[in-house]
């Protein structure tokens, strides 16, 4: 597991979203901040950044990680199913 590098840290004022995520993205998500033993927001936030700079956000040694947890809760979402997604519930409607 490779450790997040510290800077000096920077003072930020953080809120609450409310935001729906599917189900098995979501347990991959908590299972990967477990494994880099970090918060999930801390996880969201360095996505994020590194997003919005065009930077890959991750080792391959967290990519391998990430591919197990996807096996383990089963998700099979790609980058292809973005903006696509729609509510199981929904669709019995």
């Amino acid at each position: 597991m490779r450790k997040i590098k510290t800077a000096q840290p920077k003072r930020v004022d953080r809120v609450q979203v409310g935001a729906r995520l599917e189900k098995t993205l979501v347990k991959v998500l908590k299972g990967l901040a477990e494994y880099l033993d970090i918060s999930l927001g801390d996880l969201l936030e360095g996505m994020t950044l590194h997003a919005l700079e065009g930077k890959a956000p991750f080792s391959k040694e967290t990519l391998a990680q990430i591919g197990r947890l996807k096996t383990v809760y089963g998700l099979d979402l790609t980058a292809k199913d973005s903006h696509q997604l729609v509510e199981a519930r929904d669709e019995e409607h």
